[in-house]
């Protein structure tokens, strides 16, 4: 493990921008949003969550596919993807490092997409330890750690040091890269360490969903939880809006359009949400026509379908997103819960 001053930390990115384009939690007209760091720009890691997730920088919200152009009867198929770049991102924290391994399944999976495989190889994940997680998180009931957040790269920000732990082989390459700034951090070092992951797991142990269980999702009875009289219930005050999905680390549904340029037809995708009523929509209509189907498919998508497929690995990392971005506080932890997973919550 390595030490450097947080004093320092200003000639670390630099260093780190010198050869990759470097993306930090940055302030921009009162948001704070990982954002391409140049010099003179401050990096905010006192927030806990940025405006989005690191999913962005892997499966943005919308990216060309190709582009289409006509001659007489011939089409011609233009390549018009953007150029691969070597990027690092640096501050995200253990619950979205953790929906990478989500999306990985469903990106990797043959036939593999490449849009996504170009950018994984090219990103580097710096993470930072949560010394302060908030009343919504619950990263912990997925087997995540707040307070050992993974990544390439491992980060703790602890009185005024920057402790650096390098965890794959590309953490390995860009800190020999670096060593030069840092220091070993020694067994002082290793032991202040050890204290701030105590003292994070103190106050994850006091949280408000620190008992959240998902016993009643483990194993068979699927049928039992989609036909579950409670759906009903849940549903009414959904607005089917889509801001849960689209604030989601871990949602990866999208849709595929074309558009005429004037140019040529530019294909391209975004990312669609599966509360909308026309989403799936096929030429005999929508396969789940009421709120409640499409509600419902959402949450047995995370719970139960996804892990059915995933050797047990849920579609959700506890970020508590949903929690705090919907307008009528209806979220995934309330449904684990009506469901009798907490009966004592």
């Amino acid at each position: 493990m390595l030490k450097l001053p947080v004093s320092q930390m200003e000639e670390l990115f630099a260093s780190i921008a010198s050869e990759q384009s470097l993306y930090l939690p940055l302030e921009t007209n009162g948001l704070i949003a990982f954002s391409r760091w140049e010099e003179g720009k401050q990096a905010r890691f006192d927030q806990l969550h940025c405006a989005g997730s690191v999913k962005d920088f892997f499966f943005p919200q919308t990216e060309n596919l190709a582009l289409f152009k006509t001659s007489g009867k011939e089409i011609h198929i233009e390549e018009n993807r953007d150029p691969e770049e070597a990027f690092v991102v640096f501050g995200v924290r253990a619950c979205d490092a953790g929906s990478l391994s989500i999306l990985d399944r469903v990106f990797y999976d043959e036939p593999a997409d490449t849009f996504y495989q170009t950018r994984r190889r090219q990103g580097l994940i710096i993470t930072v330890a949560c010394n302060a997680p908030e009343e919504t998180c619950f990263c912990h009931t997925f087997g995540l750690d707040a307070a050992d957040p993974g990544g390439d790269v491992a980060v703790w920000l602890l009185e005024d040091m920057l402790y650096w732990d390098s965890r794959t082989e590309k953490g390995h390459a860009l800190t020999e890269r670096l060593r030069g700034l840092f220091e070993e951090a020694g067994d002082q070092g290793e032991e202040t360490v050890r204290k701030g992951k105590a003292d994070i797991g103190k106050i994850i142990d006091r949280l408000p969903l620190r008992d959240l269980s998902l016993e009643r999702f483990a194993g068979d009875g699927m049928m039992e939880k989609f036909d579950a009289p409670q759906w009903e219930s849940l549903q009414e005050a959904c607005l089917g809006c889509g801001t849960c999905t689209f604030v989601c680390p871990t949602c990866h549904c999208y849709d595929i359009r074309d558009f005429d340029t004037g140019h040529g037809i530019r294909r391209f995708r975004c990312w669609d949400s599966c509360m909308f009523s026309d989403f799936t929509l096929m030429a005999h209509g929508n396969p789940r026509p009421s709120r409640l189907a499409r509600f419902r498919q959402r949450f047995m998508h995370k719970l139960a379908y996804y892990p059915e497929n995933h050797e047990g690995l849920y579609a959700c990392v506890g970020c508590g997103r949903c929690i705090t971005k919907c307008p009528v506080s209806m979220n995934i932890t309330k449904v684990i819960k009506t469901l009798g997973v907490d009966q004592h919550a």
